[in-house]
């Protein structure tokens, strides 16, 4: 399971805040280095949000496309075609 980019973005924060109020150095230089680290693992999860988000988009664009040629088929091989439809003759 991979973080997500809010995430990523509050422990980044969190990160920041730890190396300001640090007393000692180490913990100020680890906390540094864990939240470029968390900054850029945000980077990354913004891009894999981005690229889901389009395959989701594409998909729901095939199911649509699908649906609409079930429909043409099923008005096409029905006895009355004209049934149902928005421009047929009543």
């Amino acid at each position: 399971m991979y973080p997500s980019a809010d995430l990523c973005r509050v422990q980044e924060a969190f990160q920041r805040r730890r190396a300001e109020n640090a007393p000692l150095g180490n913990v100020q230089t680890i906390a540094l280095k864990a939240a470029a680290a968390w900054g850029a693992e945000a980077l990354v999860a913004e891009g894999r949000e981005e690229r889901q988000a389009l395959v989701r988009l594409v998909r729901a664009g095939e199911l649509e496309r699908q649906r609409l040629a079930h429909d043409q088929l099923d008005r096409g091989i029905s006895e009355n075609p004209d049934r149902g439809s928005v421009g047929g003759a009543g």
